[in-house]
């Protein structure tokens, strides 16, 4: 064998090798890619299905007369806040998620006003379909709840991938950066009021 071909070879090896590294790493990391994309559009599903319920929440309150206009107000610009807001799954900041989040815990705080108030009605406390549409915003709300867990569930194992040493290096160079999580609502750590009212 020729001299000058053993370190062509050895090359040729070295090359081939970083080759499926960085193969490897790139489809991994747009089968994660993917993961996440598919989990952020579950997060939003779950809270379209929240925003329809609530505009029908929303009619069947405005039949009481002398419902208070100014919660109905209050619900009906949360909403309109919350549908303004679209983030891309495979740009998305940690800035945008966080004003996401906002946005879509105020609507959560007017919704539970809303709620609240209801209780002085005692006509929209026994209308079946005021029933059905609290106890549909009720199962949504869980829902909502497990597609924002089932997001992060799908963040971690792009992160690692992505941020972990030597991927990071490819990462760079094939532009995967580390996505943020879905943190809790502002104010989530404060313990919460509950009433019952048993008239």
């Amino acid at each position: 064998m020729k001299k000058w071909l053993i370190p062509v070879i050895i090359l040729a090896v070295i090359g081939f090798g970083l080759y499926n590294w960085a193969v490897g790493f790139n489809n991994t990391a747009i089968e994660l890619n993917e993961n996440v994309s598919e989990a952020w559009g579950n997060v939003q599903t779950s809270y379209q299905r929240r925003n329809d319920l609530i505009g029908n929440l929303v009619n069947t309150v405005k039949g009481a007369a002398d419902f208070e206009r100014n919660t109905l107000t209050d619900v009906i610009e949360a909403r309109a806040k919350a549908t303004s807001i679209s983030i891309d799954p495979n740009n998305i900041t940690p800035e945008q998620l966080a004003q996401y989040n906002q946005v879509q815990g105020g609507l959560s705080g007017a919704l539970k006003s809303l709620l609240v108030t209801v209780e002085r009605y005692p006509e929209l406390k026994a209308n079946q379909n005021f029933l059905k549409l609290q106890d549909e915003l009720t199962s949504t709300e869980n829902t909502i709840q497990t597609a924002r867990t089932r997001f992060n569930e799908a963040i971690k194992p792009y992160n690692n991938h992505v941020k972990k040493f030597p991927n990071s290096i490819l990462a760079g160079i094939f532009n995967f950066e580390g996505k943020p999580y879905f943190d809790a609502e502002a104010g989530a750590e404060q313990p919460v009021d509950v009433e019952f009212d048993f008239e």
